[in-house]
């Protein structure tokens, strides 16, 4: 498959509502208390009571929490299934390592549980700055063996995917690594990967974003120094996923907004999955921010149709 670029894309107008949502969100930001120097609790709270970009969204009704063993003890994986699930979608949370938890994407879990019949299980994994690397990806990669080893017992089907935003949608390009290399598995039919930081040591839009919508250089430089704490090499596979042998890996969707300071990473890593021989398909939304998914932007809802299409093709 060959991967196109599309210029028009970086050129097309964004929509009006999407520029004035650009707008209201630097200014939020500006008006907000510094996020690195109230502390990552802080924030969390503040995220918790829809005091932030990703404002708090009502909980599934019926999502339940399922606790597995873990690398460090415990791990929850929160589970949102229909009836009779026709797939299993392993969804890893966004946040910058750092933020964010299992419960904060349930509207759009409840929708692939609803339109695609999946059984959605996202990963309460371990957050930095109090459980730097290996913490997070260590949890994903339990996540992921439990699920390959009871999906059928436990949702009567064999048809797995993966993904994830942001942060997530990294620790599921890594959780892909590992079960390859470590475990011999390659269990996931697709990856739906969006937004995602692929090189911890900073693309060139991700180093020259100082007042982009919802994050910026400087938000991107505290989230790596918080998640790295331990002087790791930051071209390192398991650290940057974008310098990764890739071969063998599932078709991907990559997602990103061409205002989103992790655009390169979109691009590069997009480049590196065909380029070793697997499916790739790149949607670029023109204007919008970091998870647009996640916001109230005109370009949310058409992304999240063209995600759905993508897994409802893997299935």
């Amino acid at each position: 498959m060959v991967l196109i670029v599309d210029p028009a894309a970086f050129r097309a107008p964004a929509p009006e509502e999407t520029e004035r949502l650009n707008a209201r969100l630097i200014r939020g930001a500006a008006a907000a208390p510094d996020p690195w120097s109230i502390g990552p609790e802080a924030v969390r709270e503040r995220r918790r009571n829809g005091l932030t970009p990703f404002i708090g969204e009502p909980k599934s009704a019926r999502a339940e929490t399922v606790v597995i063993p873990g690398p460090a003890g415990e791990l929850a994986l929160r589970i949102v299934a229909p009836p009779e699930p026709r797939g299993a979608y392993l969804h890893v949370h966004g946040g910058g390592w750092t933020f964010g938890s299992a419960d904060q994407d349930d509207p759009r879990l409840d929708e692939l549980a609803d339109d695609l019949g999946l059984a959605c299980v996202s990963v309460e994994y371990r957050l930095a700055p109090q459980h730097p690397y290996p913490a997070a990806p260590d949890d994903c990669e339990a996540a992921a063996l439990w699920l390959a080893a009871t999906a059928q017992a436990r949702f009567g089907t064999e048809r797995l995917l993966i993904g994830g935003e942001s942060a997530g949608a990294h620790l599921a390009a890594v959780t892909l690594l590992r079960l390859r290399d470590r475990h011999g598995l390659t269990p996931f039919r697709a990856a739906n990967l969006t937004a995602g930081c692929y090189d911890l040591g900073l693309t060139p839009s991700a180093r020259r974003a100082p007042a982009t919508p919802v994050l910026t250089t400087r938000d991107l430089r505290m989230f790596t120094s918080h998640y790295l704490q331990g002087g790791e090499d930051r071209a390192a596979p398991d650290v940057s996923p974008l310098y990764a042998d890739l071969a063998g890996l599932p078709p991907a969707l990559f997602t990103v907004g061409t205002r989103d300071p992790l655009v390169d990473d979109t691009l590069f890593m997009a480049g590196r999955w065909t380029a070793a021989g697997n499916a790739a398909e790149l949607k670029l939304w023109p204007g919008s921010a970091h998870v647009h998914v996640a916001l109230p932007d005109p370009n949310a809802a058409p992304a999240r149709a063209a995600i759905a299409d993508f897994l409802a093709r893997a299935l």
